[in-house]
């Protein structure tokens, strides 16, 4: 079972992207907001550059879904707080650990890398 299915339920969107643009933010007329100047927060951006409360975790999970490596982990789970993507649960070893890192780095939108929640066991 894939990481987006385990962690969020849902099989992977077509044309989901790790890294996608940001979609223009539909325009609120209740509110005189220069919409020119409104954007979606690279750790809110979703699968599909939509909104997404979750988006930063949810990237990560589809990159990790993407590295064959990875994709047999199924002790761990990926959170984010703000722009931090939180990393919980036991990996097999410092090696599977520090590829996790690494790959979370490099989803646009994540700012650190917490591990004090994961161990290797």
């Amino acid at each position: 079972m894939g990481w987006l299915k385990r962690l969020f339920g849902m099989e992977k969107p077509q044309n989901a992207e790790v890294n996608p643009a940001a979609q223009a933010i539909a325009p609120d007329t209740s509110t005189t907001v220069d919409t020119d100047t409104q954007s979606i927060p690279p750790e809110r951006l979703g699968l599909n550059g939509e909104y997404d409360q979750s988006g930063l975790a949810k990237r990560v999970a589809l990159a990790f879904d993407e590295d064959p490596q990875l994709d047999d982990v199924d002790t761990l789970w990926v959170a984010q707080t703000g722009s931090t993507v939180v990393l919980k649960g036991t990996v097999p070893s410092q090696e599977i650990l520090n590829q996790m890192i690494t790959v979370a780095r490099s989803v646009n939108g994540a700012t650190d890398v917490d591990i004090n929640q994961a161990a290797i066991g």
